[in-house]
């Protein structure tokens, strides 16, 4: 195992998807993108126009419990592999992506996505967040838009959005950043969101231990840490190298429009034109309140 020295890793990955896409072991997924505004969030919404490779390695991958012979990450494809992030983590491209240089933070060793994370995956996560600024994600289980069972965070370099705010839902966001305390912004579902003093930066040394105490302290607010290492149930994280926020949810999808942490930061994914009236008749924001947990639920 050689790790890469600092400021080595941006390099890496452009260089290894440029090598991946020539092979034909990564596939960027064309789209095209829509912007559809409602409550103060210009969500970027994206139009796949072929989904049907990634459904077929979908189906073939989904696992049944305690079935490893279908983990994609376990051998990983060596032409999807960008660097060592230390004894228990590697990074991968993601084979299937709609932003450019997605990469996934897995586990070496089997472990499952409804496993609580750890200081280990933080410092995994944070050694990619150090390098470049992007946005970070997790999505808790498959009510959370989990595809694999095998444990990964995912992080891809902003922006998010072709034009405006760098990451959509950030203008709900201002006020609170201004502050250095847990907030909730103006969203109609549960979720709690904590400003990450000091910022996690190129110079953070203790990124990962910062990364980990915000984590437990935003899951202990939803009850979603309470069975040891196993969530309490489904969530998203997100982060950024300011910010992290945890939304806890209720079902995967509304009606046929599937839905992950990106979601909740202000990017949306449909199939079809059919899936984007859908969307534009209900409405994004709604459709997020549909499918995370209340309250009262």
């Amino acid at each position: 195992m050689k790790r890469l020295q600092k400021g080595e890793l941006w390099q890496r990955v452009v260089e290894q998807s440029a090598d991946g896409l020539k092979s034909g072991a990564l596939h960027s997924l064309p789209t095209d993108c829509e912007f559809i505004e409602q409550d103060g969030v210009r969500f970027a919404v994206r139009i796949l126009a072929n989904l049907e490779r990634k459904d077929q390695a979908k189906r073939q991958q989904r696992l049944k419990p305690k079935d490893a012979d279908f983990d994609p990450f376990l051998p990983y494809e060596e032409d999807l592999f960008v660097a060592d992030l230390g004894e228990t983590h590697v990074c991968l491209l993601n084979k299937y992506n709609v932003f450019n240089h997605h990469l996934l933070i897995v586990t070496r060793a089997f472990e499952e996505q409804t496993e609580l994370l750890n200081e280990q995956d933080f410092a995994a996560l944070a050694s990619c967040m150090v390098e470049f600024e992007g946005f970070a994600f997790y999505n808790g289980g498959t009510l959370a838009g989990a595809s694999q069972r095998h444990k990964h965070l995912q992080y891809v370099p902003l922006p998010l959005s072709p034009s405006g705010a760098a990451i959509p839902l950030q203008p709900l966001l201002t006020a609170g950043l201004a502050a250095t305390k847990d907030f909730t912004a103006p969203l109609p579902f549960d979720h709690a969101i904590a400003v990450l003093s000091p910022a996690i930066d190129e110079s953070t040394t203790d990124a990962a231990q910062t990364l980990t105490t915000v984590y437990r302290r935003l899951l202990a607010r939803f009850h979603l840490a309470e069975n040891g290492t196993q969530q309490s149930a489904p969530y998203n994280l997100l982060a950024t190298r300011q910010w992290m926020m945890v939304v806890p949810r209720l079902q995967e999808s509304y009606a046929a429009i599937s839905v992950n942490a990106l979601g909740f930061a202000g990017s949306l994914f449909v199939r079809n034109q059919e899936e984007l009236q859908l969307l534009r008749d209900v409405g994004p924001m709604r459709i997020l309140e549909h499918v995370a947990k209340h309250a009262s639920e």
